[in-house]
């Protein structure tokens, strides 16, 4: 399947721009064809050895300086351009992008703040236990060029896509998925309107025959969402996204738009039920491994898809019986000492720390602070306050002005002595061993991102770890 790339690149003038995961892959599927009039890289970083059949390499701070030279470039996601993408001859692609003009009616894409990763894999589980030939890529760790040769006609394609994957996409999948939306990467975007605006992309350029499962939280503004769109409603409340507004209006509510079907989790006493085009389906919550009401809102969506594709309900019951979550989500790691440790490493954000704390009931210290990005900490303040969690352990930047912020602007903090500052992880760990007690539980859900402090979210997960079971 390699073949429907051809026409792009052949006898053209291309170059990589940015070496890392996806870069690599390109190039493998570039001199796989062999059909180009010359491959460059242009990169930040010197390479340890040029690869063989690249003619030149480009490096340095002005490595885009060259961008118009090309007849093609191929942007790897975390590459920011300095230009608008119109202001450049070239023609700027990605892998996702041209995966997409040759596969996208057999695309499920999935995006949001939150959660994209569990659905992704959720679904690709669900579809595979079907007996279904799907396959796994994109923002998950799998470039979509990786998988290209093994696509079929019949073949589902489960795609994970990120804000820098969709930023400059023209074309969107069949299905599309928006799990909602919160204040995010302001480092990379500046501002929450752009952010947004790259999100927009997993719906812009749907057609009519095309289905959009977007959460009642972030619906698209009127007009905007050509597709058949499935509202999806989680048990909890999320704060309504006013900036996707309607002027004199604010949010975008449900009788604004042009609604399909519809799809909510509702949680009444023990039962978990969520409901869809007039079916009901029982969350089966004592025999699954996923925790908390935010993935049971997963589990919601990945239903609908799979009633979309006529799988049977006993069948999907049976394949989420069988899901192993993914780690660094709220996962339980074990107990020492009689002290139970959860990672939520994946949390960077308000939200996601709010959540496992209304998961797990029982504990004492909880681990918050990161890599400070400038999100506002207000709403997870105020949630502290009110929550009767016995210690608050505040660490690195992001703790360190949480720890402020509640000292200046908050003087009605709910016992502020449950405040302990810390200066790194293991500091935090230390204090969290102290005080949490025997039968209760540690967690570790920062709320900030981990760049600058370790390689990524996984990292910092795997050393808290080996800090509390060493």
């Amino acid at each position: 399947m390699i073949e429907r790339i051809r026409p792009w690149v052949q006898g053209k003038k291309v170059l990589i721009l940015g070496f890392g995961r996806e870069g690599k892959s390109t190039w493998n599927v570039l001199k796989k064809l062999d059909c180009c009039s010359f491959v460059d890289v242009a990169d930040m970083a010197e390479p340890k050895e040029k690869p063989e059949g690249i003619r030149n390499w480009i490096a340095g701070p002005d490595y885009q300086k060259c961008l118009n030279e090309y007849d093609v470039v191929f942007k790897s996601p975390g590459v920011v351009l300095e230009k608008p993408v119109q202001s450049y001859s070239s023609q700027i692609l990605s892998q996702t992008e041209l995966f997409f003009q040759c596969f996208r009616d057999q695309i499920i894409g999935i995006t949001g703040t939150k959660g994209k990763s569990t659905i992704t894999t959720l679904i690709y589980h669900l579809l595979k236990e079907a007996g279904m030939d799907t396959i796994l890529v994109g923002n998950i760790g799998i470039p979509v060029f990786d998988h290209m040769e093994e696509v079929g006609e019949d073949t589902k394609i489960v795609c994970e896509l990120s804000c820098h994957q969709l930023e400059y996409m023209t074309v969107s999948p069949h299905i599309g998925i928006l799990t909602n939306l919160h204040e995010e990467h302001l480092d990379h975007y500046g501002t929450l309107e752009k952010y947004i605006q790259a999100k927009r992309h997993i719906y812009l350029n749907q057609k009519e025959e095309d289905v959009m499962i977007c959460n009642v939280q972030c619906l698209p503004e009127p007009g905007t969402c050509k597709s058949k769109l499935i509202a999806a409603k989680p048990s909890f409340e999320e704060p309504v996204f006013q900036i996707l507004g309607v002027p004199g209006q604010g949010a975008v509510s449900e009788e604004m738009v042009n609604i399909w079907k519809k799809m909510e989790v509702i949680q009444e006493n023990d039962t978990t039920e969520a409901r869809y085009d007039g079916h009901s389906i029982e969350i089966p919550v004592s025999q699954i491994r996923l925790l908390g009401q935010h993935n049971y809102f997963d589990i919601g969506i990945a239903w609908a898809v799979c009633r979309l594709l006529n799988i049977r309900d006993e069948v999907f019951l049976e394949g989420l019986k069988t899901y192993e979550p993914l780690p660094h989500r709220l996962q339980f790691l074990g107990e020492k000492n009689g002290i139970k440790y959860y990672d939520d490493s994946i949390s960077t954000i308000c939200e996601t720390t709010i959540q496992a704390l209304n998961t797990l009931k029982d504990v004492d210290a909880v681990l918050i602070g990161g890599m400070d990005r400038g999100i506002d900490y207000s709403e997870l303040i105020r949630f502290l306050s009110g929550h009767p969690v016995p210690y608050i352990i505040l660490m690195e930047a992001t703790g360190k002005r949480i720890f402020e912020e509640i000292r200046q602007d908050y003087p009605d903090f709910q016992k502020m002595e449950r405040l302990i500052l810390t200066d790194h992880l293991e500091d935090a760990v230390k204090e969290a061993q102290k005080l949490t007690r025997p039968g209760h539980s540690c967690l570790m859900s920062p709320a900030a991102a981990s760049y600058g402090i370790f390689k990524n979210f996984e990292e910092r997960g795997e050393v808290f770890a080996r800090l509390v079971l060493k």
